[in-house]
């Protein structure tokens, strides 16, 4: 017996002594992988342009406002696969560099649907569009177009279609999912309470009706339809097609193949890829067997500016080491919650905490407010908003809107100097509700679950999902709410210079576009990040290549942010390859559950397509 227990504790502690050690180089493994990865992301080698070469663009990865360094950030543990995002200022950036670039000759873009916002998709075809001032080619090939591609290839020289392959031209549509039905089965009441006068404020319609309001679809086929005809005025200018025929072909649905798209005139040829690549060579001086030099996208955001773009500047010019002067772009994109934030999500206390360093730094000449966001918590949103003020007051401040400026996103915008936009930004709703869903119908009649409950005073509890609001709590959370409501109409009065009667008639939760907001008065002026860099350094008495550009939040180390995401990273991605296409009711129901307090947000679960 005694052999026995001797051989059964050696063999545990040589099982335990083997699990240590597997997990202690299992962690020097991963922080060697990861050390790697931050070495070579931030020492990462520039690549060589050849001669002759072309600018391949197939844009499937995700364009964002900003990217990410963490190199484990947009890594799916589910099938262990990366999908970097590409930044829409490295985008920007590139066909610029590539404009001035001798060795890079046009561009081939290989396009079928991008995954980037309708703002996002407009500053860069208005790139698109400047870089053929070089005379450059620009030369698309697609099997199939989405709406949005096809409106950044219209710029094109050449639009080529696969012979089987198909172009959407139906008009935008967006769909939204209501939950009203299921909830009914499920005996679920979701105690809705908006602002006064909130009509407009379609967020809360899912778990109130099972089909749009009519103030919904009004607002919805109002913002659509100025997007969809500037798209059309866009396609016109550039394709010789008017508005109104492309409008006609919508209708009618004309183009149903690629040769229809061709006869239409909505596209230049029909050909295999092998034929495209041949129209290339052409356009390069190519023989028929000569391999043609195409640079990706990633590669060539690491090539350095061209030596003659390096020694066009003044000898007397300052060089970059020695500029101290600094106009600071804050980032915030994402939902808006309480507490820390990422690239993803804005978190108050990481974006407020970003707005007040650069306030605080003497070499920030002016902020500029970069806004990509749908809103969320009105709580959060007012934290930054008067960490805005405040910097508003110390120096110039500029508002950058992206596809999304919405809610809470117009809250934390408001009160800036100047605010630039596109006119495919969605803007406006500004509105509030807050929402508590009563269980006790669902936990009793479907499962047979009660609660019980023993309270110091009368409305003790509140707030509890087991249980209806009485008269008296609804009457105090009404008030809450409209109080907030009204707290958020004067901040934008104050912040755009009108009456709190004027900001009323354009709020009530309405959502616009950036079309519209400009006439409403929410929006200064159509333009891009560049556009909002350019005036806050003009507004601060900064002059051209005198100051620099520095990006706030600054970006944690990535083996620090790797640790600290693992778990939540590798848990979102398995959902996502497991879901599919379903992983975004996944996120919405998560949104929905995680709510807290009363929210600025717009409608967060549409596609526009």
């Amino acid at each position: 017996m005694k052999q026995f227990f001797k051989f059964m504790f050696a063999s545990m502690a040589g099982f335990l002594v083997s699990g240590v050690l597997l997990v202690i180089i299992f962690f020097m493994v991963l922080f060697g992988m990861v050390s790697g990865f931050s070495e070579s992301f931030s020492k990462e080698k520039s690549v060589d342009i050849e001669e002759n070469s072309v600018l391949h663009l197939t844009l499937k990865q995700p364009i964002v406002d900003r990217a990410g360094k963490n190199p484990f950030e947009d890594f799916n543990f589910g099938n262990f696969s990366s999908n970097k995002k590409v930044g829409l200022g490295d985008f920007i950036e590139s066909i610029e560099k590539a404009k001035d670039d001798d060795n890079i000759k046009g561009i081939y873009m290989d396009l079928s649907g991008i995954p980037a916002g309708l703002a996002t998709l407009e500053e860069m075809r208005n790139t698109l569009v400047d870089f053929k001032d070089s005379e450059k080619f620009i030369i698309t090939y697609g099997e199939n177009l989405s709406h949005g591609a096809y409106y950044l290839a219209s710029v094109s020289d050449k639009i080529f279609l696969y012979p089987e392959g198909g172009l959407d031209h139906t008009g935008l549509s967006s769909e939204v999912m209501f939950l009203k039905g299921a909830m009914d089965k499920l005996n679920i009441d979701a105690q809705i309470i908006r602002g006064k006068g909130n009509r407009y404020k379609s967020a809360v319609e899912p778990f109130m009706y099972d089909k749009m309001s009519e103030e919904s679809r009004e607002q919805t086929s109002r913002f659509m339809g100025t997007i969809w005809n500037n798209m059309l005025a866009g396609v016109e200018d550039q394709r010789g097609i008017s508005v109104d025929k492309l409008n006609m072909m919508a209708d009618s649905i004309w183009i149903t193949n690629s040769r229809s798209a061709m006869e239409y005139g909505l596209v230049d040829g029909v050909h295999y890829e092998d034929e495209v690549h041949d129209t290339l060579r052409g356009r390069l001086g190519l023989e028929a067997d000569d391999e043609i030099e195409l640079v990706s996208l990633n590669d060539y955001i690491k090539a350095p500016k061209s030596k003659e773009d390096e020694d066009e500047g003044d000898d007397d010019d300052p060089k970059p080491w020695e500029i101290k002067e600094k106009v600071a772009i804050v980032y915030a994109a994402g939902e808006i919650r309480s507490g820390k934030g990422n690239n993803q999500m804005i978190g108050s206390e990481t974006v407020a905490g970003a707005i007040r360093e650069a306030r605080k730094d003497t070499n920030v000449k002016a902020i500029v407010l970069r806004v990509n966001s749908p809103g969320g918590s009105a709580l959060a949103s007012d934290v930054i908003w008067r960490e805005v003020t405040l910097a508003k007051a110390a120096k110039p401040f500029v508002v950058s809107m992206g596809n999304l400026a919405a809610s809470g996103g117009y809250y934390i915008a408001c009160a800036a100097d100047k605010i630039y936009a596109s006119p495919h930004t969605i803007t406006g709703s500004i509105g509030v509700f807050g929402m508590l869903p009563n269980l006790q119908g669902f936990w009793n009649e479907k499962l047979g679950v009660t609660f019980d409950r023993v309270q110091t005073n009368t409305y003790s509890g509140l707030g509890s999902p087991n249980r209806g609001l009485a008269d008296r709590e609804l009457e105090v959370i009404q008030a809450s709410v409209d109080d907030i409501y009204d707290t958020f109409l004067q901040r934008v009065a104050e912040g755009r210079g009108l009456t709190v009667e004027q900001v009323d008639e354009v709020a009530k939760g309405r959502v616009w576009s950036g079309i519209d907001a400009i006439e409403k008065g929410l929006v200064d002026e159509f333009g891009n990040l560049d556009d909002a860099v350019a005036y806050a350094a003009e507004a601060a008495g900064l002059e051209e290549d005198s100051y620099k550009v520095k990006g706030y939040p600054e970006e944690e180390d990535p083996f620090q942010e790797f640790m600290e995401e693992l778990s939540g990273e590798a848990k979102a991605s398995v959902l996502e390859d497991a879901l599919g296409t379903d992983f975004q009711l996944y996120q919405y129901l998560n949104t929905i559950r995680n709510l807290e307090g009363i929210q600025a947000i717009m409608p967060f679960y549409m596609t526009i397509e």
